[in-house]
Parts: C-alpha cells; structure tokens; sequence
C-alpha cells in the first residue's frame, strides 16, 4: 500500500454493507485494510484483507496499527438469532476494537450501529433526544455498543455513532430476497394490519456518505440515518410491484394473530424470522434525520421507490447465482422460507 495514501480499517469488511463501503473508500484514494472472518468476493484495487474474528483482540491491534480511520462494521445482524453472538459480537468484539483503537492512537472510529436501538418506538419520528429502549437481544447488544462508544470517547477517542434504518441496495439479501424471489414469482406479498405503518429505508449508498462525512467531522456524535422520501410500509410494495409490472398482489395479515404465529414458528426454528422483524414490521419506524443533515451536510439521494427497484433488479440479474451461493454473509446470501411457503397459499 501507498505511504501517501490515507490508511483506513473496515471491520465486517467483506458483509453486505462493509465491502459497498470499502469501496467507495477506495474510490475516494484511501488504502482499505478489511478485517472479517470471510475472505472479500473480489480482489479490488488499494484493499488488503486481513482474516480475523473480533474477539481476538490481539488480531485487532494488529489490524489498527497504522490506520487513520476505523469504520466499525462487522456485527452479528437479527438473522443470526444468536444470543451469545449478539453480545459476543456486537459488544465484547466493539469493545476489543475500541481498545485497540486507543491504544493504536486511531484518529476517529465510526460506530454503526442500528435503528434496534429504539425498540419499538413510542412516538415517532425517532429523533436525537428519543431514549434507546431495545426490545430485544440484537439491538440490547447494539445499544451495548454504544455504551462503549461513549466510555472510550471520555477517554479520549473520538468516535462517532451511526444508526441507519433498514438498508436496502445492489446486493441487499438477507430477508429481503424473499420478497424480491416473491415479487419474481409473481406471488403475494404481506404486510400486517392495513399495512399503513410509515416505514423507512435507507440505501446503502446515501449510508456509506453519512459514515465518510461523519469521520471529517471531529467530536463525539450520534447520528440517526434513514431515506427522506418515504411512505407506508403498503404503498412501499405496491409502488415496487407496480414499477416491476408484476401479477403479486399486496395482502394483509391480521395483526395479532400473525405476530403470534411468527414468533412461535421462530422459536421452533420453522421460519427465517427474528423477533425483530415481528416487532417493527408492522409498527412506524422512522427517524428524523434533520441533524445528519445540518452538522453533516449530508443529503440522501435515494427515495423509496428508486432503491426498491434498484435493489430488486440487480436481485433479478443475479439470481441464478444467488440461488446457488451459500456461505457467505447474511445480509449478501438469501434465505430459506421455511413454513413462510405457506404463506402461497393464502
């Protein structure tokens, strides 16, 4: 790697969200440094990968010597429905990477975290001054992180906080591929209720922009990072099944009834769902995302309908592979059904 160029880590470097990062990173003349347990899809140009888990946090020194900037991505994500790797991950391996980075004298670590931080919200929007109060063990572990975030910042490390909302973009799997594979097939989709929840996205692109503004910008900081243009979670399908000229229909679910089924047919192991999809899928979740905006001068590019078909049509061109793959991360690898195929024939 070049001695002129800047030196930046990217932990989860080779997930979903972390290599589209890693590469806007390396398109702006940084020198990337990825650190994940997976090796990265691709070799690209001005990245060097280095293996590792999060826990180890001798690997992770070695992994913060030199660098400038740390983009702290890696985490165990709600499909994981791992109570030990939640805190294993998502705590006690931040918690190893902010030491790390202290030690190595990084000069600004930036923190995603997640919108499971807020729970199921009370009030929205969900706004700076709105109190976490996760719902479940995914966001308490997250939250977690946060906590740490703000220690080690009165210690002196400059870190700053990053809560997008559900991401969606070009390779965006995970649970997502169900409702692009639905869509495909030409079968029904579901919301719960009427499905008049407003609901809100971010693109992963319009992300990767906050977190590289946020590292120019010095000073503890949290942030709350969603879409500006969108709508209820039922016009979001509608418009994606319109824009795709698809024969799906949207459907709804009763809501209480169905969050029962989800949460049993979760417990046995029958469905890919985590609680947090039940909890939030049919509730309003969205953030007021002014202050990204004011301190960042940040401006999301994307809106709803436009990511939607964005990331179902690169689903659409690589589909073949998809269905093949296995193995690598849970939000860039598709999902099995599971009981969800009953769901075809209602």
């Amino acid at each position: 790697m070049s001695a002129t160029r800047e030196r930046v880590l990217v932990t989860g470097g080779s997930g979903y969200f972390g290599s589209l990062l890693a590469q806007r990173l390396s398109e702006e003349g940084k020198d990337v440094v990825l650190f994940d347990l997976n090796p990265p899809g691709e070799e690209r140009a001005h990245q060097r990968f280095l293996q590792g888990d999060i826990r180890d946090l001798a690997l992770v020194r070695q992994a913060c010597h030199g660098v400038d900037t740390v983009y702290h991505c890696v985490a165990q994500v709600p499909l994981a429905r791992d109570r030990g790797l939640f805190w294993g991950v998502n705590r006690d391996g931040t918690r190893n990477l902010l030491q790390a980075a202290h030690e190595c004298r990084v000069r600004k670590v930036i923190y995603t975290s997640s919108s499971a931080v807020f729970g199921i919200p009370r009030e929205t929007p969900i706004t700076p001054e709105t109190p976490p109060a996760p719902a479940e063990e995914y966001g308490a572990a997250k939250l977690a992180g946060e906590h740490l975030c703000r220690d080690f910042a009165e210690r002196g490390l400059d870190v700053t906080i990053i809560r997008p909302r559900t991401i969606l973009g070009h390779g965006r799997l995970g649970i997502m591929q169900l409702l692009f594979e639905w869509i495909y097939q030409g079968r029904n989709v579901f919301v719960l209720g009427n499905g008049n929840n407003r609901y809100q996205f971010v693109h992963a692109d319009d992300l990767a922009s906050a977190c590289i503004l946020a590292a120019k910008r010095p000073g503890y900081a949290a942030y709350n990072i969603g879409a500006e243009q969108f709508t209820t979670m039922r016009q979001t399908l509608e418009a994606l099944i319109a824009q795709t000229n698809s024969p799906s229909r949207v459907r709804p679910l009763p809501y209480r009834p169905a969050v029962t089924a989800m949460r049993l047919t979760s417990w046995l192991r029958l469905s890919p769902l985590a609680p947090y999809h039940w909890l939030v899928y049919g509730r309003d979740v969205f953030f007021d995302i002014s202050a990204a905006k004011a301190e960042l001068r940040w401006q999301p590019r994307w809106g709803y309908r436009e990511m939607f078909v964005h990331s179902y049509q690169w689903y659409c061109q690589h589909r073949e592979r998809i269905l093949r793959e296995k193995g690598r991360s849970a939000h860039r690898s598709g999902v099995k059904e599971g009981i969800l195929k009953l769901l075809r024939w209602f």
